[in-house]
């Protein structure tokens, strides 16, 4: 009838309930040492140092290629040289990791850096060896991926 609205019912089968299956627990291997962190993006270099510091790390940033090398070459003087190097590939406003390797390469050929982007399908995040990385990192990644990739690249003797 009109105007008296209508009622409709819905039989909806119940859902089985699964057992919860325990969750795989992540080891985090923690480590102390100093790392720089190039990215060009603020929030990035916010996240990652605070994934950094919570692993144990000291961390230093910088937005840009030209930043981070003169970073590097700083602490290569200083009593405390970076122990690794992140680096994001593509830096739009400058210099980004492709070619900062490079000059930093020429700074210590004994560099341990890590290549990250966004652009997985990127020849240099598929053969990072090739343009002289040490390791690769594809954002997004979790502290126990960051933690993972770190621990190898630094357990590597150059």
């Amino acid at each position: 009838t009109v105007g008296e609205g209508t009622t409709i019912t819905f039989y909806l089968p119940a859902a089985e309930q699964k057992e919860k299956q325990p969750q795989e627990v992540r080891h985090i291997v923690e480590h102390h040492g100093k790392v720089l962190v190039m990215d060009d993006e603020k929030l990035v270099l916010e996240m990652v140092s605070d994934m950094l510091r919570e692993l144990g790390y000291s961390v230093e940033t910088a937005e840009h290629g030209a930043e981070a090398i003169e970073k590097y070459r700083q602490a290569m003087t200083s009593e405390e040289p970076f122990d690794a190097v992140i680096m994001d590939l593509t830096i739009p406003a400058g210099m980004g990791g492709k070619e900062a390797i490079a000059n930093l390469r020429k700074i210590d050929p004994n560099v341990k850096a890590i290549v990250s982007s966004g652009y997985s399908n990127d020849k240099v995040m598929s053969s990072f060896r090739d343009y002289g990385f040490s390791g690769m990192a594809a954002k997004p990644y979790t502290m126990q991926e960051l933690s993972k990739v770190l621990a190898k690249v630094l357990a590597k003797k150059d």
